[in-house]
This record gives C-alpha cells, sequence and structure tokens, in this order.
C-alpha cells in the first residue's frame, strides 16, 4: 500500500505578529520560539485579527495587511546530517517559494563514530559553532515557523540525545531527531519535481553521510506515491571509516573500492528483491552532495555552481566512468578536481561505491541531479500546513 506525499504549499493569508526582542541575547529564543513538531508546523504565537471589512473602510486595509503580511513571512528548514549543517530560510510564493537566506558548513559530527559508536567533543562543537550561526539568521530574518532536524549520527550515537539538549541550551535551537522512513519522505518531497516525464515507477535516493535512503515512487498522479523504501547505514562518513584503505598502489585502491561495492551491495539486496523487473523507464533521481559534486566534476566546474547542476540529467555511464576513475585515484588525486579539493577528496569514493550499487539494482540510463532535498521538504510541508490553517480560519 503506498502513501502520498504531502502537497506544495498553496496560497494563504497570515495573522500579524509581534516583533521579536532586539536584546543582544535573543538569538536562542528567536530559533526556538517557532520550532514545529515532529508531524507539522507550529503556529505562531499572534493576535487575531478581525477577517471582516467593509467597502472603504479600516477593516481593507487590515486584510491587505495581513495579506502582505504572510507575504512576507519568513519560514525555515534546518537539517543537520552526519556530515553537514544546512540551513534554509524562505518566504512563500504562489506554488513555490523564494530562498532570502542560506547556510552550508561541514560539521563532519559522524566522525569517528563508527569505531567509538559516540561523537566526539570536537565534532560537537564544530557542528554547535555553525547551529549557532544558524540561530543568529534566524533571529535576523524574522522567522515564525521552522522545523529543525537531525538524522543518522544523532539516531545512532550513545550520546545523541545529550547533544540534542546541549545544541537547545546553547543556541535555543531544538532538534528533532527524524526517522529513516521521515528523512526519506522529506527528501522525496524536496526534489521530486526534477523527475523527468516517463512510464513506470522512478527511484529517488539520498546519499548522506551516515545512510543512504532510496524510495521507489509511482508518478501516476500529480503527488507522487511512495511505493517502497529502505534506509541502509552506509553513507560517505561510515563506509568511508569501515574500510580504511591500506595503501595507495592500483591494486589497493581497486581492492578498497570493491570491498565497499560489496558492503553496499548486501545492504541493498532485500529492497532489491523487492523492486520491479519490469521497471518500465527506470527513472533515477539523486539528491546527495556525491551526485552534485560528480556533477560538478562531469560539468568541468572551476567552481560549484547550482544553477548548472540542480535539474541537470546526464548518462549513468557517464557518472560510472567519473566514479571508477576518482576510485582508482589517491586522496591527493582526487583533489585535484576543484570543486573536490581537499574537503571531498577523502569521502568521495564511498559516494561512488553508493552510487554504482544503486545504478546495479536499477539499471536506468539517465540520471537527474538535484541540489535539493530535505530542506526543501520541510519548507514545503510547512508552507502548505501554515496555508490551510489560514485559510480555515479565514
Amino acid at each position: 500500500m503506498g502513501e502520498n506525499v504531502a502537497p506544495s504549499p498553496q496560497k494563504g493569508r497570515g495573522r500579524k505578529r509581534k516583533k521579536p526582542s532586539r536584546h543582544k541575547n535573543a538569538a536562542p529564543k528567536a530559533a526556538t520560539l517557532q520550532q514545529a513538531s515532529a508531524h507539522g508546523a507550529a503556529r505562531p504565537d499572534t493576535p487575531k485579527i478581525s477577517t471582516s471589512a467593509s467597502n472603504g473602510g479600516p477593516q481593507d486595509g487590515k486584510v491587505a495587511l495581513r495579506r502582505n503580511w504572510f507575504e512576507r513571512t519568513a519560514y525555515a528548514a534546518l537539517d543537520l546530517g552526519t556530515n553537514n549543517c544546512r540551513l534554509l530560510i524562505a518566504r512563500a510564493g504562489g506554488d513555490d517559494f523564494t530562498v532570502v537566506d542560506a547556510f552550508s558548513r561541514v560539521v563532519r559530527l559522524g566522525e569517528g563514530m563508527t569505531a567509538t559508536g559516540r561523537m566526539s567533543e570536537e565534532a560537537m562543537d564544530r557542528a554547535v559553532e555553525a547551529l549557532t550561526v544558524c540561530a543568529e539568521k534566524l533571529k535576523k530574518r524574522n522567522v515564525v515557523l521552522a522545523r529543525s532536524v537531525a538524522t543518522e549520527a544523532c539516531r545512532q550515537a550513545e550520546n545523541g540525545v545529550q547533544f540534542i539538549e546541549r545544541v537547545k541550551r546553547e543556541t535555543g535551537i531544538h532538534l528533532d531527531i527524524i526517522s529513516p522512513k521521515e528523512e526519506a519522505r522529506l527528501a522525496v518531497m524536496g526534489c521530486y519535481a526534477l523527475l523527468e516525464d516517463g512510464d513506470g515507477p522512478a527511484l529517488i535516493f539520498d546519499i548522506g553521510g551516515g545512510s543512504t535512503e532510496l524510495v521507489l515512487v509511482s508518478t501516476r498522479k500529480v503527488i507522487p506515491e511512495i511505493l517502497d523504501w529502505v534506509s541502509v547505514p552506509w553513507g560517505v562518513v561510515s563506509l568511508t571509516e569501515s574500510e580504511r584503505s591500506v595503501g595507495d598502489s592500483p591494486e589497493q585502491l581497486r581492492a578498497s573500492y570493491q570491498s565497499m561495492r560489496d558492503k553496499v551491495r548486501t545492504s541493498f539486496a532485500d529492497f532489491a528483491a523487492r523492486l520491479p523487473e519490469e521497471g518500465g523507464d527506470r527513472r533515477l533521481l539523486g539528491t546527495s552532495g556525491t551526485v552534485t559534486t560528480l556533477a560538478s566534476v562531469y560539468l568541468k566546474l572551476n567552481s560549484y555552481d547550482r544553477r548548472a547542476v540542480d535539474g541537470l540529467h546526464l548518462q549513468t555511464s557517464a557518472m560510472r566512468d567519473i566514479s571508477r576513475e576518482l576510485a582508482h585515484r589517491n586522496i591527493a588525486g582526487r583533489a585535484e578536481f576543484p570543486t573536490i579539493g581537499h574537503d571531498r577528496a577523502d569521502l568521495v569514493v564511498a559516494g561512488c561505491a553508493i552510487l554504482e550499487s544503486i545504478f546495479d539494482i536499477w539499471p536506468g540510463e539517465r540520471l537527474g541531479v538535484a541540489d535539493r532535498g530535505i530542506r526543501e521538504g520541510i519548507l514545503r510541508a510547512l508552507m502548505a500546513s501554515d496555508a490551510k490553517r489560514r485559510n480555515r480560519q479565514n
């Protein structure tokens, strides 16, 4: 039995809201004021405005003010992953939204967890520092509705709950540790619009730092229906740490890459057995740093350009070629690609191994690339929920 992905935002009208405190220590309060619950948007604590209006009377101005307020309302989505901390702040606009601020930083929260089962003090410090920046942005942009989520690292770490409490205490941000299923659903919500037209189900995937989600969707309706999904505990950080290369010779690099491929293939086995043998056009859409980075290598970009990458469709054979070339280079050789550099050089091969394993179980000819995902999915859910509530009040 499939399930529908939540709809995209609808038009709605808002209410006036008091301005946040301008006290210099107000950032934590601003960050937590409108955190959404795990199942939907939070309600802003705002006074009601009468919806009745007489022709030419003062109520006309109030209705117009309310409409303008909704158009200026800022929503925020924060995604703290195993490798990255990402924030997106946007305003609603018709059936879409306009980004007004964004932030992204590599924090490597899950670094060392494979060996210890715990997030290290250094990793947590990096994450808190990034989240402090996010809290300031939430305050600056006068965000009234927000949802902040944490994924695999916080799900698996022995000290995950303690870290969440520290984040709330020091930054005011309440992180919601979401399930793998919710993570998959939000990723689909955020990027499914980039799927190519075609027959049969499509496979959408998100290669993260600590896990990978695969979602089989039907696109017969306007809103995609999730037919099946899986989350496996292999991401670019966890897989890299599980398979440390013992050397840089061609033979050693090939052996390490093959070992990664074997581990991922085994973790995909049950899901692969459930996939339909007749897959139609076997469309593929990927969202993650792996697919966007490899797409930038394919385009030979000197610096990363989201406008060139997001929505790109290319042959999967080209992505296989790039993956194998990177896998057969040492870290210094991978870093020669300007959009990989030293920051991603040690992790990118694990992403390549996961990507090729996905191609093995769903052999589509073309891959869609999405530089969007969980954050965009959160924003759409927040806006849709808020618009629906406002329409009910009117």
